[in-house]
């Protein structure tokens, strides 16, 4: 019986689901999105998701000297580590956790496994064009405020209705000269 055993053992023994998870989690650091099945993505992200948090403990040398040797311990590989501490964690400093994504891609062609890609979220630049600058603070706002923002843009939604009104007015002018002066050019011409 497996009561309370919560981690998927991805059908391998302790050490090569070490070795597995080890390699997945250099790969997706590295590559910031890699494609594989849907039980190891969950479990990659079990895995790899507290050690990015461990990234973000600046407090001092010693801390973030202490924090990349338990990384190191987990990953291996000193290109990985070097590259988590210095390119990825600035970008995850001010994100509360969550900082992969999970797509799920459909069946796999040959054993009809289910694939998804796992992908670190702040290095998406198709999602991340609405995400604000990491340097920007995020504005809190409460559900109250939604009536004044409303009444806001009802006024400005007016005031675009004017000035389309204004627009349109002058737009018949404007076509019937340049019909006159292609008129004009017609009987020059002729």
């Amino acid at each position: 019986m497996r009561h309370g055993n919560k981690n998927n053992n991805l059908s391998r023994t302790a050490s090569h689901r070490k070795a597995l998870l080890m390699n997945l989690g250099c790969q997706l650091i590295t590559y910031k999105r890699i494609t594989t099945t849907l039980a190891k993505a969950k479990t990659l992200r079990t895995y790899i998701e507290p050690l990015i948090t461990k990234t973000k403990a600046t407090d001092s040398k010693e801390t973030i000297m202490h924090n990349h040797r338990i990384v190191f311990s987990y990953l291996n590989d000193k290109a990985a580590v070097k590259e988590l501490f210095t390119v990825v964690a600035p970008k995850v400093a001010d994100r509360p956790g969550g900082y992969t994504r999970i797509i799920k891609l459909g069946a796999r062609i040959g054993d009809n496994a289910e694939m998804a890609m796992i992908e670190l979220v702040d290095f998406n630049e198709i999602y991340g064009n609405s995400i604000l600058e990491a340097g920007e603070a995020v504005k809190k706002t409460r559900r109250a405020g939604k009536k004044k923002a409303a009444a806001t843009t009802e006024s400005s939604n007016t005031e675009e209705v004017v000035a389309t009104e204004e627009e349109t007015a002058s737009l018949p002018e404007a076509s019937t000269d340049t019909a006159s002066d292609d008129a004009e050019t017609e009987t020059k011409e002729a």
